[in-house]
């Protein structure tokens, strides 16, 4: 791995690394990441059971733990997140018994992560989806049990509405606790039909909404985007645009994303990435070619315009 002058704003999602994206693909993929400047690697303790012979999590973190040991000095060079509370409690028993948020299964989940990654902290950790049978003030003891130590140097909530996130940061302000300073949601250029969820979301407050994005401005909390390239549909054209999105707000919304990219000799998608970046707001990429990585950060290395950003901003 050689060194790159400047850091990239772009995440690299392992979700299927282990299951779905071998292990010399995933170890290629890394390399290539940490080479441009990359510094950012998100997992979670569950990815990914749905695809996994065991019906378990702990691939993703097992791969990129080998990763870790493979390579001298890698882990000077990135930060890790990964998140805990969604892992099945037994094979097949998702959603209706998974480990949540108490503040045993979060120190028993940590455990398990710190030990598939071979690390002794980790950057960032994230409550993956809620619990509302645990309160979240017991969930956020028990983070600070492991911030206080020095495990953990910060906390995030993935798939959480604004309400359950301010009660968690007032509790952690009450306890004298780092907080939540981070949120992870599903967010895109185009915005699915009321009511309605996008493909593969299946958390009721996954979706990037209007008051989670005031929320985190207005207390500036950093905003991670999964799946903002529509997994592929924004240029592949075997794969359509969800159904979901299909209103006449994306035909406008289309058009204008055409004529941006375009006028930048680009792809829709990486003048997507490119908008998510110049709105404050962090792009992931779950990506299994080295092809895709590579348009991905020349994406967000090719800041968009002022006068672009307020027409793709102005479609309403």
């Amino acid at each position: 791995m050689t060194d790159h002058p400047k850091t990239s704003p772009l995440v690299l999602g392992t979700m299927m690394f282990g299951t779905d994206v071998d292990e010399e693909t995933s170890f290629a993929l890394l390399d290539r990441f940490v080479e441009r400047g990359g510094v950012w690697i998100d997992t979670a303790d569950c990815y990914s059971f749905w695809a996994s012979a065991s019906g378990l999590g702990g691939d993703s973190e097992t791969v990129i733990g080998r990763w870790l040991a493979a390579r001298p000095g890698a882990r000077d060079r990135v930060k890790i997140s990964t998140k805990l509370g969604a892992e099945p409690l037994w094979a097949d028993s998702w959603p209706q018994a998974r480990a949540g948020l108490s503040r045993r299964a979060v120190a028993e989940a940590f455990r398990g992560s710190l030990d598939r990654l071979g690390v002794d902290r980790v950057d960032l950790l994230w409550l993956h989806q809620e619990d509302r049978s645990t309160p979240i003030e017991e969930t956020v003891d028990a983070l600070g049990e492991l911030t206080a130590t020095g495990q953990v140097a910060r906390v995030g909530a993935s798939n959480h509405p604004a309400w359950r996130v301010e009660r968690a940061r007032a509790r952690a302000a009450a306890t004298r606790s780092i907080p939540i300073d981070a949120l992870q949601l599903n967010a895109t250029y185009l915005s699915v039909r009321p009511g309605t969820l996008p493909p593969g979301v299946v958390h009721p407050h996954g979706v990037l909404s209007d008051e989670q994005r005031d929320y985190a401005i207005e207390h500036r909390l950093e905003v991670w985007a999964y799946t903002p390239l529509l997994s592929g549909a924004y240029d592949n054209p075997e794969k359509p645009i969800p159904e979901v999105y299909d209103h006449p707000g994306t035909t406008r919304r289309l058009a204008v994303l055409d004529e941006v990219a375009a006028e930048r000799g680009t792809t829709r998608g990486a003048t997507v990435l490119a908008w998510l970046v110049a709105r404050g707001i962090r792009p992931m990429l779950g990506g299994s070619k080295l092809a895709q990585l590579d348009v991905a950060m020349d994406a967000v290395a090719s800041p968009l315009s002022e006068a672009h950003l307020a027409r793709m901003n102005a479609v309403t």
